[in-house]
């Protein structure tokens, strides 16, 4: 009796419990659909290596689908191989046609395909190795942020800090180092990655194609704030890069308003002109970020926060939580009128 309550008492139960079963195989189909396609979310975005935004990056992108290209066809080829092993019948091969499948699918083919790989990343080096245009950027990675030095021809260097704009269309050399321990240079949508190593100059040549912003961050663990270590790239038409770069050059404004020079006189009382330089006042020091230009620069602290009136007074009052290890100490002792005076000065530098 039992046992007959717990089967199905009509067709048209039997027909729901075979339904059931098929919408669950629908949807566990539709699971793995999912899963399959979801990675593919990361193959575009200001920070992918395979959205390329330059002709290095896309030079590395085309060699990643043709390296995939390589690995899926011995993958298939290994398959294959073994579908037939399983499904043969019959008598086993002879010890001497079994040693020929071995060497040429186990040795000969592989190498061919690795062998046409290497081949084809080798041709690829000499455009990626072309030496760039007159501009040349220095970038030194420090612990945790980023100095960048314009030079461009018949002017004076110009310096800013975390984020670096560039010509669309124009190869640009950047020369790399590190005034502590290693960083390693990453922008994945326009180059690919350069170590920065102390006491030696790396060599970097970009030629972006696309205008927009772009991500880029440290991809070498440099201590307690490594992941907090970001720059942003800006690519710019060559007109509007020359005129930016022209503007960088100038040193600060003057104070427009009483608040504002309320605030530069803060700025310089409380130190903070003996680590970082703003072009045009008493501050001049060189431990920290240049700050000329601090106002116009779309993050703080290497793209931790958004460049905004409360983000700034944030990072003076709680450098040392948002920033572990970092040098420049935390001003959580200034008044709350003291801190919003700084923050409208520095944002005022544009």
């Amino acid at each position: 009796m039992a046992q007959a309550a717990l089967q199905p008492q009509s067709k048209h139960e039997r027909g729901q419990m075979a339904a059931g079963r098929g919408r669950g195989g629908r949807d566990a189909a539709r699971r793995a659909m999912l899963l399959a396609v979801l990675p593919l979310a990361g193959c575009d975005g200001v920070q992918s290596a395979l959205d390329p935004g330059g002709f290095e990056a896309a030079a590395v992108a085309r060699l990643f689908w043709v390296m995939l290209g390589g690995a899926v066809a011995i993958w298939l080829g290994v398959m294959a191989l073994a579908l037939f092993a399983q499904r043969r019948r019959g008598e086993p091969w002879p010890e001497r046609r079994a040693g020929r499948l071995v060497l040429w699918g186990g040795a000969v083919v592989p190498t061919l395909i690795l062998a046409a790989l290497l081949a084809y990343g080798l041709v690829l080096m000499p455009a990626l190795r072309e030496p760039g245009g007159p501009l040349r950027i220095a970038v030194e990675g420090e612990q945790f942020w980023w100095r960048v030095r314009y030079q461009a021809p018949g002017q004076a260097p110009v310096e800013a800090a975390n984020e670096i704009r560039l010509p669309r269309g124009q190869r640009v050399e950047l020369s790399l180092s590190a005034r502590d321990v290693i960083h390693s240079f990453w922008i994945p949508a326009l180059a690919g990655k350069m170590d920065m190593i102390p006491g030696r100059a790396t060599r970097l040549v970009l030629e972006p194609t696309e205008l927009g912003r772009f991500r880029g961050a440290c991809a070498e663990f440099c201590g307690a704030s490594h992941a907090l270590m970001a720059f942003t790239v800006e690519v710019m038409e060559p007109e509007a890069f020359a005129a930016w770069l022209r503007a960088q050059a100038a040193p600060a404004p003057a104070p427009a308003e009483p608040p504002l020079a309320e605030g530069q006189r803060l700025f310089l009382a409380e130190g903070c002109g003996a680590c970082h330089a703003v072009r045009g006042t008493a501050a001049r020091g060189q431990l920290g970020p240049d700050l000329t230009h601090l106002g116009s620069r779309p993050s703080l602290g290497a793209g931790l926060l958004d460049n905004t009136r409360e983000h700034r007074m944030r990072f003076i009052r709680e450098t040392d939580r948002l920033k572990p290890a970092a040098r420049m100490p935390a001003y959580a002792g200034l008044a709350e009128p003291e801190l919003a005076a700084i923050a409208d000065w520095l944002g005022s530098l544009r």
